[in-house]
């Protein structure tokens, strides 16, 4: 199952057999829009917080995912998830809400791929049938924690990225039709001494192609093997970055096939910035628009590496810089 010094390789493929995306009002304007399950109107959803309304988002997914499954409740064995929010409080909740043995993660914006990762190795290891693998985030929610409230109508500058809202969700099986799970590289944490908040990005780039390369090197294949290879949410600034870092280690993958979940889920015309990020950006893509396409028959082979920046409030206080990860799954038809 392990080969080289990260990556595993699952003889067992587990199937992705449902999966769902949810969005919020900004998402239902962006280019992917048709690839949503779930689009709301507003950012509360009829909650009393922006926390309680990313939970619920957490919640619609999963139910979603279960209920295209032709699954119920009762049948998921484990559920795998991360958000955010402290002590991943969204993820924590659902959990209570769909009643399944949980384990909580958090690898910042990588949780997406983390969870599909870990889920696919307890189906291929025999210990479940049944797994859910989901992530969040509230555009909202995550400014208050990490920066300031949308009240207080803080400048940005152009490196700096918009938090996408929403959730997605993936149901893991032994068996049965859909997109497969064929391979995971876990990530090493990176930190090149970037502190600044408003660049993820760039502080990310270097842990995505750091597992980008050794996802390659451990299964001893070309980027050629891929349709699509896509990068979480380093935005057109840390997109920029990977590349330029991947031909100057001698790794050059072909720009048709090569693109980020926070540059191709909104519009040129929406203001954000440098791109999308946060928990949902990678989720949300994967689980909505790429999935969908393999499923079309547009796609046969892709590799998502979703990025996260292991950062909190207080290691910012604290004038750290920003340590980063990245995980890779290869999805296969």
């Amino acid at each position: 199952m392990l080969k080289g010094h990260q990556t595993w390789k699952f003889d067992s493929k587990p199937v992705i057999l449902a999966s769902a995306a949810v969005g919020g009002p900004f998402e239902a304007q962006g280019n992917l829009a048709k690839d949503f399950d779930i689009l709301h109107e507003d950012l509360w959803l009829g909650q009393d917080s922006f926390e309680k309304a990313e939970k619920k988002m957490l919640e619609q997914a999963c139910e979603k995912a279960i209920e295209k499954a032709g699954k119920k409740k009762e049948d998921i064995q484990f559920f795998i998830s991360g958000d955010l929010m402290n002590q991943i409080i969204s993820s924590s909740f659902t959990a209570r809400t769909l009643g399944a043995p949980y384990l909580g993660i958090f690898g910042a914006c990588s949780s997406s791929m983390e969870g599909l990762a870990l889920g696919s190795l307890l189906i291929d290891s025999k210990s479940a049938a049944y797994v859910i693998a989901g992530a969040c985030s509230h555009n909202a929610a995550a400014e208050k924690q990490f920066r300031y409230p949308t009240e207080y109508g803080s400048q940005k500058p152009p490196t700096a990225q918009w938090t996408v809202t929403g959730a997605g969700a993936a149901l893991l099986a032994v068996a049965g039709d859909g997109p497969r799970v064929t391979s995971a590289t876990i990530g090493r944490v990176v930190d090149m001494g970037i502190s600044d908040p408003f660049n993820m990005g760039a502080a990310m780039a270097p842990a995505a192609v750091d597992t980008i390369e050794a996802h390659f090197r451990d299964l001893n294949i070309d980027p050629s093997y891929y349709d699509l290879i896509a990068t979480g949410d380093l935005g057109d600034v840390g997109h920029r970055i990977a590349g330029d870092l991947l031909i100057k280690h001698g790794f050059k993958i072909p720009k048709e096939i090569f693109t980020d979940c926070g540059i191709i889920i909104y519009k040129e015309d929406q203001k954000v910035m440098a791109g999308g990020s946060g928990c949902a950006c990678s989720a949300v893509v994967t689980y909505g628009h790429i999935l969908n396409r393999m499923r079309k028959g547009e796609l046969k082979r892709v590799l998502i590496i979703a990025t996260g920046a292991l950062m909190s409030p207080m290691s910012y206080q604290q004038k750290e810089s920003i340590p980063c990860i990245a995980h890779a799954v290869s999805i296969e038809m």
